[in-house]
C-alpha cells in the first residue's frame, strides 16, 4: 500500500457477509458470492436494508453451521 494513512486490513477482522441473493427472485442459476464483509453486525444489516432491503441475508463467518 503506497498511504501510510491508510491501515492494512485485517481479512480475520471481518466477521459478517452481507449476500444479496438473487435467488429469492429467480434471478440467478449459480451461488451468490458475498458482496461486502464488515466487521459490524449492524453496519451489515443496515448496508444489506440500503442496497437490497428485500433480498439480503447477513452470515455470520465465525458461527458453525446451523447455530442460528
Amino acid at each position: 500500500m503506497v498511504d501510510r494513512r491508510l491501515a492494512v486490513p485485517d481479512a480475520a477482522s471481518y466477521r459478517f457477509a452481507v449476500f444479496c441473493c438473487s435467488f429469492k427472485w429467480d434471478m440467478g442459476s449459480t451461488p451468490d458470492h458475498a458482496l461486502a464483509l464488515f466487521v459490524d453486525q449492524a453496519m451489515a444489516e443496515r448496508y444489506g436494508a440500503w442496497m437490497w432491503p428485500s433480498t439480503f441475508e447477513v452470515v455470520d463467518l465465525r458461527s458453525k453451521r446451523g447455530d442460528e
